[in-house]
């Protein structure tokens, strides 16, 4: 949906999120979907983390949304893909430490796949590894996370972190080695966009607020090299902002 315009929030001072209190993530997380009502007028913001979905989104969205924010959405990335992977039986999840204590994942597999067993495990060392671009060298440690699925005759492995879809081809590698079944990678970049597209099409009061002029705005709360080089190869000439502490303490 490249005609929109967007606002990317980054908070790279802070990250990763999964080794966070449920406190933590959910102050942070309300900080940041503040900012971007407040300062940047969005009408649709997507909690694009696990994580931030797992413990935050909730809360948001029944308790400081009504009386902050009426007529504006906040949705995120988890329900989606649970959707998704509820359609097996046996699902493996991989993510991070706080997303797996949660247990919204099997949660909300659960209520719409009664008889799934769903296992599951953290793989902390990845997100740094990805953020760093180290994706070769996530390769043992996909291994590690994933020899506790081994033997559970897995249909499915849910990627339980919007970090893991850039590692995805050396995950389902890995995962292969499991079991002589054809596991299926279920993997957030192929499933929310589309989940996007469809809620604005059965929303057409929140599409008619959002503006469309092809624009991409990048808001960080750290400016780190890595992610400027990143910002350069995805989107060539975009300039990265850095915001405040102060702008983002709601």
């Amino acid at each position: 949906m490249p005609e929109y315009d967007y606002v990317y929030l980054g908070d790279t001072k802070r990250v990763p999120y999964g080794s966070k209190s449920h406190e933590t993530v959910y102050k942070l997380t309300k900080n940041a979907v503040d900012y971007l009502f407040r300062r940047e007028n969005c009408n649709l913001i997507i909690i694009a983390c696990n994580t931030a979905s797992a413990r935050s989104l909730r809360k948001i969205q029944q308790k400081y949304m009504p009386k902050n924010f009426k007529g504006r959405k906040v949705l995120g990335v988890l329900v989606p893909a649970a959707e998704v992977a509820a359609q097996y039986d046996k699902i493996g999840v991989l993510a991070t430490t706080s997303t797996v204590t949660s247990k919204t994942i099997p949660d909300e597999i659960k209520k719409i796949n009664k008889k799934a067993k769903v296992f599951q495990n953290s793989a902390p060392v990845l997100v740094p590894l990805i953020e760093e671009g180290s994706n070769g060298l996530t390769i043992p440690f996909i291994k590690k996370y994933l020899e506790p699925f081994k033997n559970k005759s897995l249909e499915a492995l849910f990627l339980g972190c919007t970090h893991y879809p850039i590692i995805k081809k050396e995950i389902k590698k890995e995962a292969r080695k499991l079991t002589d079944k054809n596991i299926k990678i279920v993997a957030q970049d192929e499933i929310v966009p589309k989940k996007i597209k469809d809620y604005l099409i059965r929303h057409p009061e929140i599409s008619k607020k959002l503006t469309k002029h092809k624009t991409i705005k990048i808001l960080v709360t750290d400016k780190t090299q890595n992610m400027t080089n990143l910002v350069k190869k995805w989107f060539g000439k975009h300039e990265v902002e850095v915001i405040s502490d102060a702008a983002l303490s709601a």
